[in-house]
């Protein structure tokens, strides 16, 4: 009876007024129903399935790539730049020290160069340069836990350099013992003993070998320490028998703020018209005869207008806007091994668009396996040094008989890798390409990745 009552009651009433009470009772009924799903709830009680982690994941734009850095003593780092006088005699103000180790911006280039973001920087500031980038890493941590990879901000190529050939109280050892003592005794060492730590070592692999038992020879004992043998290294050049060295490029000129001035400058030297078959931009080897160079530039200067000498000891090679002017005007340029196997002028020649033609697997194709495609023979020429000591091959005929077509190809291939070469400016970020700094960085996470896979499936990881 009470409840036809009230139906009777509601029934007598404007229609305007029942429709009004009806959505005001659905409206509270639909309330009471989305509170029952989204009150918290005791997380350890239920556990997050994997979609809902995913989920989860996919909304973190960093996870799986966070970066920690250690917070160094100073005398590992900004310290040693501090004395620049030590590290370049012949540089006057420490100019290459400019611009986050950039050098001294170019500012009058002529049509050579744009009017931005080119700078005269030193082959050797890799590790300042690579310090400023991580500095403004959009996936850094303070959470260790948190971190894919640590990176650790040494000097150790500048470091070294103060001593390399002047060092009877073996002080280019004494930071890389102290840095090693220093990592060990933090916790986030502990975890893997430093296999998922990493550094930059802006000097060539042979500058950081010498025995450990030994007080005479060159360069320090850095990678004879058994706890850099846990770490990844990223260098200018690295030991192909080693299994934690990968070499990345040596820092060009160019370091762009903006997607837009790559893609001008790849337009740019698309353009460039090339009078020169192939060229060489070095100095000679005066105390060998029998060197390679001097192979090369005697059948450069015997191929008459389709090769091009730019002799180092005459012209100021330490000028890049020569240095870009004549690889600009070069189909192809000539890459053979200096002091060492790996050239700075590889990646020179590569920002011109100028094809590099290599006469030793060592200068780049087991060296830069992260920036540089596999197949070789997609950006470059070689030439073995072999056969060119055997007087078989003149590289005047090698390089006539390749076709324009494929000409036109292994440039297009040479420029199109162009950002990954390079080294963006610290002070900004590229929206669309990734520079060399990210190809790095992405390495290490993947391959620290792998180690730390290894470890929960309770295998060796050193051979990673």
């Amino acid at each position: 009876m009470e409840n036809g009552t009230i139906l009777t009651k509601y029934c007598n009433r404007p229609l305007w007024f029942v429709l009004l009470s009806l959505c005001v009772l659905a409206f509270f009924s639909h309330r009471s129903s989305f509170l029952s799903y989204t009150k918290p709830f005791d997380t350890k009680m239920v556990k997050e399935t994997d979609p809902e982690r995913s989920a989860r994941r996919s909304f973190d734009s960093c996870h799986g790539r966070y970066i920690y850095v250690h917070d160094l003593p100073s005398k590992f780092n900004v310290d040693i730049i501090k004395n620049c006088s030590a590290l370049l005699r012949w540089s006057k103000n420490c100019d290459f020290l400019s611009n986050s180790g950039l050098g001294l911006e170019i500012e009058d280039s002529g049509e050579t160069l744009q009017k931005r973001s080119w700078y005269a920087t030193y082959q050797f500031m890799l590790e300042v340069i690579f310090h400023n980038r991580m500095k403004r890493y959009k996936c850094l941590t303070n959470d260790s836990t948190l971190a894919s990879a640590i990176f650790v901000p040494f000097y150790p190529g500048l470091d070294v350099q103060r001593y390399l050939k002047d060092d009877p109280a073996l002080r280019r050892d004494s930071n890389s013992i102290e840095v090693m003592k220093w990592l060990t005794a933090k916790g986030e060492w502990k975890k893997l003993q430093g296999r998922d730590h990493f550094f930059v070592a802006g000097r060539t692999t042979w500058d950081f070998r010498r025995s450990g038992d030994s007080q005479s020879g060159w360069g320090s004992i850095l990678y004879e320490l058994s706890e850099t043998k846990n770490q990844t290294i990223l260098g200018i050049e690295s030991n192909r028998w080693s299994k934690n060295e990968f070499a990345i490029p040596y820092p060009t000129y160019f370091h762009p703020r903006h997607d837009s001035e790559i893609f001008q400058w790849q337009s740019k030297i698309k353009k460039i018209k090339r009078p020169y078959l192939y060229s060489f931009v070095g100095g000679l080897r005066p105390d060998s005869e029998n060197s390679l160079r001097s192979m090369i530039i005697n059948q450069c200067l015997i191929s008459g207008r389709s090769c091009k000498f730019f002799d180092c000891q005459i012209s100021n090679c330490k000028k890049p806007v020569n240095v870009m002017n004549m690889l600009q005007r070069s189909n192809f340029c000539l890459q053979p091994s200096g002091d060492t196997s790996t050239r700075r002028s590889t990646f020179d020649s590569m920002l011109a668009g100028c094809i590099p033609v290599f006469f030793d697997p060592k200068t780049a194709y087991i060296q830069y396996k992260w920036h540089l495609p596999k197949n070789y023979s997609r950006y470059s020429v070689y030439i073995p040094e072999k056969k060119l000591r055997e007087g078989t091959v003149r590289i005047e005929m090698v390089l006539k008989n390749i076709s324009n077509d494929q000409v036109s190809s292994m440039r297009e291939e040479v420029i199109g890798l162009i950002p990954r070469i390079i080294y963006a400016d610290p002070g900004s970020s590229l929206d669309t390409l990734e520079d060399a700094f990210d190809v790095a960085v992405r390495g290490v996470i993947q391959r620290v990745d792998r180690i730390k896979k290894k470890e929960e499936h309770g295998r060796k990881p050193s051979q990673m």
